[in-house]
This record gives C-alpha cells, sequence and structure tokens, in this order.
C-alpha cells in the first residue's frame, strides 16, 4: 500500500530541516508567520525582526537551500514508500511531543503504532553478555504474557543489547521498532539489515529525524537516544559499564520524567557497574522480572490474579540449589571441580544439582565441564 503524501509536505519537510528545529521553536514560529509556506516566502527582515535573530539561518540562502533538500528528499521517501509524519499530524507519537527537543518530523518505514497503550524502551552496552542477553530475553517474554497486544519495543538496532530487544520482540510476536542514527536510506549497521526487515514485516518499524542526505556523525547516536527515550513510557537499562550511550539514555528519559529501570548485577561485573549506579544514584528503579516494571508503572497484567504467576528471573530453587546460583553470580563461571570445592560437595551430587538446574534454565553448560548462569 502506497504512502500518501500531503500537498505541503514539500514545506513541512523543509521547515523541520531548519537547523535547530524543534517543536517548540516551530509551534511559535507558526504561530506568528501562519505556514511553512509563508516561512519560506518571507523577506529575510520580516523574518530576522520575528525572531529577533540575525542568524544566517534565516536568510534566504539557507531557506532556499533547505528547499532544494527537501525536493531530493520528497523524491526519496515517494520511490521508497516512506512514510512522513509531521509534529501537527493527529498519529504522531504524542510522547515525543512532550519532550522540550524532539524532532518536528519522522521519517517511518513500517506500519507500526508509536501511540501503542504501552511503549518501553530496551537499551544497553554493545557488548552484551550472556547474563544480559538472557535477562532481556525473560523480560521481553514476560511482558508478552502479561500485557495485552497493545506493546511495542522500542531501541537503537545496535549491536548488543539493542538487537537482543529486537530479536527477543520478534520472538515473542512484539511489535518492535528501531530508531536510526542515519537516514533511511540504510540500515546501520548493515548485518542487522535482515533484522530491520522482518521487524517491518511483523508489524514493526523502522524510524529516523535524518534524511538519506545527511552524513552519520558520533553525535548522531547520542542524538538518537533522544527519540529512543521519548517514544516511551519508560526505558529499561539491562547492562551498562560505568559510562556509555544507554546511561545518556537513562539520563534524557528520566529529564522528560519517565520511569528509568535498570537491572541490577554483580558488583565486580564490568557491564553491570552504570546499572548498579544508577540504582546507588536513585537514578533508576531495579527490576527482576516483567512483573516488576508492570507493578512499578501500575499497568493492569492480562493474567486474572489467581492465575498469575511470579516471572522471576530464576525460578523457585531448594536450598542446595541457591547455593550454587549463589556462588555462580559470586564467582562468574566455574569448572565442576571448583564448584564442587566451593561447595564441599562430591561430584556426583553436584552433578545431580547441575541437570536439575540446566533444566529449570537457570545455568548454562559451557565448553570444557564449565557452567555459568544463564
Amino acid at each position: 500500500m502506497a504512502v500518501s503524501t500531503p500537498p505541503d509536505i514539500l514545506y513541512r519537510m523543509a521547515f523541520a530541516g531548519i537547523r535547530g528545529m524543534g517543536v517548540e521553536l516551530a509551534q511559535r514560529l507558526l504561530d506568528v508567520v501562519g505556514s511553512e509556506k509563508e516561512f519560506f516566502a518571507m523577506s529575510d527582515s520580516d523574518l530576522k525582526s520575528i525572531t529577533r535573530s540575525s542568524s544566517k539561518v534565516w536568510e534566504r540562502a539557507h531557506r532556499d537551500e533547505m528547499l532544494r533538500k527537501a525536493e531530493r528528499e520528497l523524491e526519496f521517501v515517494e520511490s521508497k514508500n516512506i512514510k512522513v509524519s509531521y509534529f501537527t499530524d493527529a498519529d504522531f507519537p504524542q510522547r515525543l511531543l512532550n519532550a522540550s527537543d524532539a524532532p518536528v518530523l519522522l521519517y517511518t518505514i513500517g506500519g507500526c503504532d508509536l501511540n501503542a497503550k504501552h511503549v518501553i524502551s530496551i537499551v544497553g552496552t554493545r557488548r552484551s553478555t550472556h547474563y544480559g542477553a538472557t535477562f532481556c530475553d525473560k523480560l521481553v517474554e514476560g511482558l508478552s504474557l502479561l500485557l495485552d497486544n497493545d506493546l511495542v519495543i522500542v531501541s537503537g538496532l545496535a549491536y548488543g543489547t539493542d538487537i537482543n530487544a529486537h530479536r527477543a520482540a520478534l520472538r515473542y510476536g512484539i511489535p518492535t521498532v528501531g530508531v536510526q542514527a542515519c537516514g533511511l536510506n540504510k540500515i546501520y549497521p548493515a548485518n542487522h539489515r535482515n533484522d530491520a526487515a522482518h521487524m517491518v514485516q511483523q508489524g514493526g518499524a523502522v524510524v529516523s529525524d535524518y534524511t538519506s542526505q545527511d552524513v552519520i556523525h558520533s553525535v548522531n547516536f547520542l542524538a538518537r537516544n533522544r527519540i529512543i527515550a521519548a517514544l516511551s513510557d519508560c526505558t529499561v537499562v539491562v547492562e551498562s559499564a560505568s559510562k556509555g550511550g544507554s546511561l545518556v539514555t537513562a539520563n534524557i528519559a528520566a529529564s522528560y520524567s519517565r520511569d528509568v529501570f535498570t537491572v541490577p548485577g554483580r558488583v565486580n561485573d564490568e557491564f553491570s557497574k552504570g546499572c548498579n549506579r544508577l540504582i546507588m544514584n536513585n537514578q533508576a528503579a531495579a527490576i527482576t522480572c516483567a512483573e516488576d516494571l508492570l507493578k512499578a508503572m501500575r499497568w493492569e497484567s492480562k493474567l486474572v490474579p489467581e492465575k498469575a504467576k511470579e516471572l522471576e528471573l530464576f525460578p523457585q530453587l531448594n536450598k542446595e540449589e541457591q547455593t550454587v546460583v549463589d556462588t555462580l553470580r559470586k564467582q562468574g563461571d566455574l569448572h565442576i571441580n571448583d564448584l564442587a570445592g566451593l561447595m564441599a560437595l562430591p561430584i556426583y551430587r553436584l552433578m545431580a544439582i547441575l541437570v536439575e538446574l540446566d533444566t529449570k534454565g537457570v545455568i548454562a553448560t559451557l565448553p570444557g565441564c564449565r557452567y555459568s548462569l544463564k
């Protein structure tokens, strides 16, 4: 189905391309000048008088360049069936409008409803560990079981936690949205092209506020994070080192008065340091499962209370099983001989416990008779 474009879209695209243009500034200008078309028809002197600024962005040369760029971009979006959403459109993401630095315009491939009832961003390190990947999968699975169908998962299509979140959403039938730091003429990173295609095919989308003519810069990724945060009701940081883009996203989400959650980890784990610090500084609430998130957000579960079960990262364990879990959590992956020594258990007895934990999906068996938490 072809995407229809309104007749004034050219001026809207050019207007959005003006350097520094955001929703608040755009609305103030339109309240005075009347329309985007009139904005481009005004003289330099009149426009500078209205804005009380002598910036070159209001000059005819810059505005004409934005129009030429918009003409080229309009040809591209129409040829690729890309939807252009403007901040005054009824279906523009309403959560974005509550962010002070929201973009005026979004380019979208896919038919995902960005105004769904529940929208959750999941972010984290590009160097996701087994612990983080497993938690991400369990969290998304739990959300799919507890919430109704009006749920969307948002992330940034990057390596690590981002792609784990998108793939988990695809596995459990949840629409998922990838926010790009470049135009929709490419998927970045290219290795995730097939994932992006599956996301669109399964009711999700890929979105960006960049045009196909914009060059990728490192600052784009930080700017992209504001959209990830603003599209969502809450942001979950799964794993993060002491510094990283996901912590920036968490801070941006908090600045928008959105809830921020994170996953606690061992104090000596590199990619739990940032999460533990968020908790310690009261910048994020700790969660261990999907039910924790629902309780914190005060969202109603679709499971009736008498049938609802706790969707925790780890199932109910007996005393010996819990001791094994606690040991692996503290020490990291261990050889069976080392684990037996730490627990003062004979190998045959420990092996029976490990088999039971493996059956429950709590531990992973690694090469060389080593074991780790999932």
